[in-house]
């Protein structure tokens, strides 16, 4: 199976089950990213960095550009993300995965030179931390700790990760990939951790997902 073929069938996978189970989370996914903003992105990397847009990465962003959190009435203090429905949190976009990673105002590359790209993100801002993905797989990052950053590899794909995602809703464990455990409220997929919860008000109408019927 190609890269591409291996990206839709986990996607479609993983989208099927957000619209059967948190719809909410599935009306946060955006359209296709424009061409022109996927070929903008490879040739900046390939201009400024020397390496091209990771394969797998250019076929997410033709079948998901990214996510819009969607308003939620019953959240007043503002908690959950609609969008962060992976472990990982938010899938970034091409303008978004290519801020925090090309070279500075002074041309310095923090990264090393490793041939990753930021796509997804737990810092809301998509700057601190996240994942990245290379032609070799995936692994995190951190603003904070970018020694050695690409060389650690959590996932063999992008694919790999997503298909892991939908084993984790599906089969279980809850803690397969994190301590964090998803769990639906109003509609939206999040993950949780049981110690160290982040949603406050949130977290009473937060149900854990393996006690959400699933229909694909």
């Amino acid at each position: 199976m190609s890269d591409q073929q291996s990206v839709e069938a986990a996607w479609r996978l993983l989208a099927a089950w957000l619209k059967a189970n948190a719809p909410v989370s599935y009306a946060s996914l955006l359209p296709r990213a424009p061409e022109p903003a996927i070929e903008t992105a490879d040739a900046a990397l390939r201009q400024r960095l020397g390496f091209p847009l990771p394969a797998e990465l250019a076929v997410l962003w033709r079948i998901c550009g990214g996510v819009e959190h969607q308003e939620l009435e019953r959240d007043e203090e503002g908690e959950v993300g609609s969008g962060a429905f992976l472990p990982g949190g938010v899938i970034l976009s091409p303008v978004d995965a290519l801020r925090p990673r090309l070279p500075d105002h002074t041309g310095t590359d923090w990264w090393g030179g490793a041939p990753v790209v930021p796509w997804l993100t737990g810092d809301e801002a998509g700057s601190e931390s996240g994942h990245w993905v290379g032609d070799h797989g995936v692994g995190r990052w951190s603003l904070d700790s970018l020694i050695g950053v690409g060389q650690k590899v959590a996932y063999p794909s992008i694919a790999a990760y997503l298909n892991t995602v939908y084993r984790t809703l599906t089969d279980g464990p809850a803690d397969a990939m994190s301590p964090a455990v998803p769990g639906v409220v109003w509609g939206c997929l999040i993950w949780e951790r049981h110690e160290a919860p982040l949603l406050d008000e949130a977290l009473r109408h937060w149900a854990p997902v393996h006690q959400v019927t699933t229909t694909i």
